[in-house]
């Protein structure tokens, strides 16, 4: 099953993020079950305000436990995190069954 993860960084955390960003990248670069990922940006199109991925993991827990993994999560560094169950559809990803 597909998952949208759609964390939000809490505010004035840019610091937070940039010190913690080379141990999440090394932690997303390893992890199989993301199909697409990357920052959030502002409306400045270059300030990074949280992550985005679309993972393929057989349920909300596994989701949660990917979630609880990352050092971003492990930081403190989101003030929010959604996760909802997506069907892909259209584009180059996995294909609906």
């Amino acid at each position: 099953m597909a998952y949208l993860l759609e964390c939000r960084d809490k505010p004035d955390s840019a610091a937070l993020r940039q010190e913690t960003r080379p141990a999440h990248l090394a932690y997303a670069k390893e992890a199989p079950a993301i199909l697409a990922a990357g920052p959030l940006l502002a409306e400045d199109e270059s300030t990074m305000i949280g992550s985005f991925f679309i993972l393929d993991l057989p349920d909300r827990a596994a989701v949660e436990a990917f979630n609880a993994a990352d050092p971003y999560t492990q930081a403190g560094l989101f003030g929010s995190v959604r996760i909802q169950p997506f069907r892909w559809l259209l584009g180059t990803g996995p294909k609906a069954s």
